[in-house]
C-alpha cells in the first residue's frame, strides 16, 4: 500500500491477489474530485474527449479510454467508484502470471 498526500487531496494506492486475479485500487479524496453518477458511464468513452481537469488544465479525455483498452486486451477490468465532492476509486484487475 502507497499512500500520497498532496495540495488537493490524497491519494491511497492498494494491491490484493487472490485466486490467480491481482487487483489495484487507486483511489482519491481531493478537492473538486469525484463524478457524477451520471457521468460513469461516459468516463471511457472517447464522447469525454476535451475537458477541464481539476486544476482547470485541459486533457484529450483518452486516458482513461487508452487505459481501459489496454487492460482488457491483456484480459482484464477497470471499474469505477465515485461520489461527488468525495473523491474516486478505479480499480483494475489483472490475471497472475
Amino acid at each position: 500500500m502507497a499512500y500520497y498526500r498532496t495540495a488537493c487531496g490524497d491519494v491511497l494506492i492498494s494491491a490484493a491477489s487472490t485466486n490467480g486475479l491481482i487487483a489495484i485500487t487507486v483511489k482519491d479524496n481531493g478537492i473538486g474530485i469525484g463524478i457524477a453518477a451520471d457521468k460513469l458511464d461516459e468516463i471511457f468513452d472517447f464522447t469525454n474527449a476535451s475537458t477541464r481537469d481539476t486544476g482547470n488544465e485541459s486533457g484529450t479525455g483518452l486516458g482513461l479510454l487508452l487505459c481501459r483498452e489496454f487492460i482488457e486486451i491483456n484480459g482484464g477490468t477497470i471499474q469505477v467508484q465515485s461520489k461527488p465532492g468525495e473523491g474516486s476509486a478505479f480499480t483494475i484487475t489483472l490475471k497472475t502470471a
